[in-house]
C-alpha cells in the first residue's frame, strides 16, 4: 500500500461492504451601472464556484515564458448567503487559482495583493501580534500582525530558501490595503519534476482560508524526462478541497445503513463513526465542483474511450484524508503511480526512475492533507462509465469522520474535447542525481518527536483545547510565534533520522517545509519505498498498545537552499493553527577547519558545534 492508514487491513477486508456505496451512487453590459453596483457585483462574483454536478474543468494555466513566470495574484474573500466564507487567489484576468507551470531554472515573480475584507468581526479579535514590527509592504518581510484577513504564500514541497520574498511563512504577513508584496525565487535546476502547490500559511488562520478554497497547483515541468513512458500523454490536474458542509442539518441518505448518532469530535466536527458511513466532517469538491453531503451527487470527468491519461491529484483539504479508488463495474482499476509529493518514483535511487519499479501499480491511493499523487489511469470503453471515489479513512476515536463517498462519474465519449495539456513528445532524459540515494546515507543522529494533545477535562474526550508537537526531552507547548530560538538545530550537508510518535487518539499528518524525506519504518515495521515524501500519516494510539505508534523517516538536509529557519507541523490545519507546530534552523555547513575550531574549548572562535544541538 502506498499511503498507510491505521487499520488498513480492515479497509481491505470490508471492501465488499463499501461497494454498497457504489450501488447507491449509480442510482444520481456593466457601463450603465453605478460604480457602487459594479463593486457589489465584483464582490459577489469573487471566488465563484461551479454548480453541483458540473463537468470538471481544468484550472487555468499560467506558464513561464523565456525562463520567467511573472504573475499578479490577489487574495479575495466573500461570504455566501448561508454564512460560509469563500477564499481564492485570482490573477489579473480574474481567473481563479491558476496552475503555475514552471521549469527548472525558471525565475518566478509573484506580486501578491490582499483585497480581503473583514467579514466576521469576531475573527479580528484573535490575532498574533508582537512578534513583528512595522507594516508589511513590497520591500520588507516584517509585518505587524497575523489575523483572519492577513495573507502570504507557502510553496508546499519546493526546495527554495525560507527567506524574505521566497518561502518565509514565519514573518511574512501581507495586510489588506498594503502595496503588492513581491515573491521572487528561482526554481532549482535539480528540483524534481512533479506536482507542488501554493496556499496561505498565516499561523492561527490557515485552516479557514484553505478550507474556503485559497489554494492552487504548481507544476515543475518535465516528469516525462524521468518517466519516458509518459511522453505525449494527456495530463489532467485535479484539486480536491474540503469545505464546510453545504447541508449541515440534513439527515443521512435513506440508502445508507444505520450508523451511530452523530457525535462531535474534540474540534467540533462530526466524529469518526468507525463504520465507513455517516455525516462527514466536511464536504469535498473537485476543481471547485462541490460534492455535498448527504447524497454526494458526483461531478463529471469526461475522457475519450480507452484513453490513458496522467492524473495529477492534489489533496488541498484543510482536514480531510483521501483514499482514492477508480471503479468500473464496481471493480477497482489499476492506478499506475509515477510520482509522490512531487518526486518521480525511483528518482535518485540506484535503479533510477526508469527501472523495473518505475511505475507502482495500486488499486487505491491514500493521500493525507497536503500530499499529492500522480498516476496513470485508463478510461472506460465507449459508452462505459466509472466512478472516482474516496474510501473511508480510520482517523481514530478522536478524529473526524471521513466516510465512503463519490467524487466524480467518469464518462467515456469519443467527442470529448482534448485536454488542454499534453506532455512533451521527445523528452530529453534527466541528468543523473548529484547526491547518493537518501536511503544509502548514514544519518548523523536520531531525534525523537511526538504528537500529543491536552484535554481541558481529562474525563471528557471531546474537550481537547491544545495540540503539541514536541521534541523528546522538551516540555510540550503550543507553537509560539514569539519564541526566540528554534526547537531543533540541524546542519546543512547532513542527514538525520527522526522517529515521530503519536500519543493521541487521532490520526496526524507530519509535514516539514523545504525538503523531502524517506519513510523507513511504519509502526515498527520496515518499509522499502523507492520514492520520497513531504507528508506522512502517523497512526493514532488506541490506548491498548504497549508502545506508541510511530514512523521513522530519514530527513535530508543536504541541499544548500534550505539554510534558514522553517516549520514542521501536523498538516491537519486546525491542529497546526492550535499549536501543533515547531521550527527548525538549518545552519550553514561547517568545514573541517571550522569544525575543529568549534570543537576546541580553548579556541576563541569556538561555536559549540560539537555540543548537542537543540532537540537532539
Amino acid at each position: 500500500m502506498v499511503m498507510r492508514f491505521p487499520s488498513c487491513s480492515c479497509i481491505l477486508q470490508h471492501s465488499a461492504q463499501r461497494a454498497v456505496l457504489v450501488l447507491i451512487a449509480l442510482s444520481a453590459s456593466f457601463a450603465i451601472f453605478p460604480a457602487s453596483l459594479l463593486f457589489a457585483q465584483e464582490k459577489e462574483d469573487a471566488c465563484s464556484r461551479p454548480s453541483v454536478g458540473s463537468v470538471v474543468s481544468e484550472p487555468p494555466d499560467a506558464r513561464s515564458r523565456n525562463g520567467v513566470l511573472e504573475i499578479t495574484l490577489t487574495a479575495r474573500n466573500v461570504k455566501e448567503s448561508d454564512g460560509r466564507i469563500r477564499y481564492c487567489f485570482t490573477d489579473d484576468k480574474g481567473r481563479e487559482s491558476p496552475t503555475l507551470r514552471v521549469s527548472p531554472g525558471d525565475l518566478v515573480i509573484i506580486h501578491l495583493k490582499n483585497a480581503m475584507t473583514n467579514l466576521d468581526p469576531a475573527d479580528a479579535v484573535v490575532a498574533h501580534s508582537g512578534m513583528m514590527a512595522g507594516q508589511m509592504s513590497g520591500k520588507t518581510c516584517v509585518g505587524d500582525v497575523m489575523d483572519a484577513i492577513s495573507t502570504n504564500l507557502h510553496f508546499h514541497g519546493m526546495t527554495i530558501p525560507p527567506t524574505c520574498h521566497q518561502d518565509d511563512v514565519l514573518k511574512t504577513s501581507v495586510q489588506p490595503g498594503a502595496g503588492p508584496f513581491e515573491y521572487r525565487f528561482r526554481v532549482p535546476q535539480d528540483e524534481p519534476p512533479g506536482l507542488y502547490w501554493y496556499h496561505p500559511h498565516i499561523h492561527g488562520f490557515t485552516k479557514p482560508q484553505v478550507l474556503g478554497g485559497a489554494s492552487g497547483a504548481l507544476i515543475v515541468e518535465g516528469i516525462e524526462r524521468a518517466k519516458p513512458q509518459l511522453a505525449r500523454m494527456p495530463e489532467r490536474v485535479f484539486i480536491i478541497r474540503d469545505e464546510d458542509l453545504m447541508h449541515p442539518n440534513a439527515p443521512p441518505s435513506k440508502s445508507e445503513p444505520v450508523v451511530p448518532k452523530v457525535l462531535l469530535d474534540r474540534d467540533g466536527d462530526a466524529a469518526n463513526t468507525g463504520t465507513g458511513f455517516g455525516k462527514p466532517a466536511k464536504d469535498l469538491s473537485i476543481n471547485y465542483v462541490p460534492v455535498p453531503y448527504p447524497d454526494y451527487p458526483p461531478a463529471t470527468i469526461r475522457m475519450k474511450p480507452g484513453e490513458r491519461q496522467l492524473w495529477r491529484v492534489l489533496n488541498a483539504s484543510a482536514i480531510t484524508y483521501l483514499n482514492l479508488e477508480v471503479l468500473y463495474d464496481r471493480r477497482p482499476q489499476p492506478l499506475g503511480l509515477v510520482a509522490m509529493d512531487g518526486v518521480p518514483i525511483g528518482e535518485g535511487t540506484p535503479e533510477g526512475s526508469t527501472g523495473p519499479d518505475a511505475v507502482n501499480w495500486q488499486t487505491h491511493l491514500g493521500i493525507p492533507p497536503g500530499a499529492r499523487v500522480e498516476f496513470v489511469v485508463q478510461a472506460p470503453p465507449e459508452g462505459g462509465t466509472g466512478l472516482l471515489v474516496t474510501r473511508t479513512v480510520d482517523t481514530g476515536p478522536g478524529g473526524e469522520n471521513d466516510p465512503n463517498r463519490m467524487l466524480a462519474e467518469i464518462v467515456a465519449s469519443p467527442d470529448t474535447p482534448e485536454p488542454p495539456s499534453r506532455l512533451e513528445r521527445s523528452p530529453e532524459p534527466l541528468p543523473p542525481p548529484k547526491e547518493p540515494w537518501l536511503g544509502d546515507v548514514t544519518p548523523v543522529r536520531v531525534r525523537h518527536l511526538y504528537f500529543s494533545e491536552k484535554l481541558a477535562d481529562p474525563n471528557d474526550p471531546t474537550s481537547a483545547v491544545e495540540f503539541y508537537l514536541t521534541v523528546e526531552g522538551q516540555t510540550p507547548k503550543m507553537f509560539d510565534m514569539n519564541a526566540n530560538k528554534p526547537d531543533i538545530v540541524a546542519q546543512q550537508g547532513t542527514v538525520e533520522d527522526w522517529i515521530i510518535e503519536n500519543r493521541s487518539q487521532e490520526l496526524h499528518a507530519f509535514h516539514i517545509h523545504q525538503l523531502h524525506f524517506l519513510l523507513l519504518d511504519y509502526n515498527g515495521l520496515p518499509v522499502h519505498e523507492n520514492f520520497l515524501r513531504d507528508t506522512v500519516n502517523v497512526p493514532y494510539f488506541n490506548g491498548r498498545l504497549l508502545t506508541y505508534p510511530s514512523v521513522r523517516i530519514r530527513v535530508d538536509f543536504r541541499d544548500p537552499d534550505i539554510v534558514g529557519i522553517f516549520p514542521y507541523h501536523c498538516h491537519i490545519l486546525e491542529h497546526e493553527d492550535k499549536g501543533m507546530m515547531g521550527t527548525i534552523e538549518v545552519m550553514p555547513a561547517v568545514t573541517a577547519k571550522s569544525q575543529a575550531a568549534a570543537c576546541n574549548p580553548r579556541s576563541e572562535t569556538s561555536t559549540g558545534a560539537c555540543k548537542k544541538f537543540p532537540g537532539e
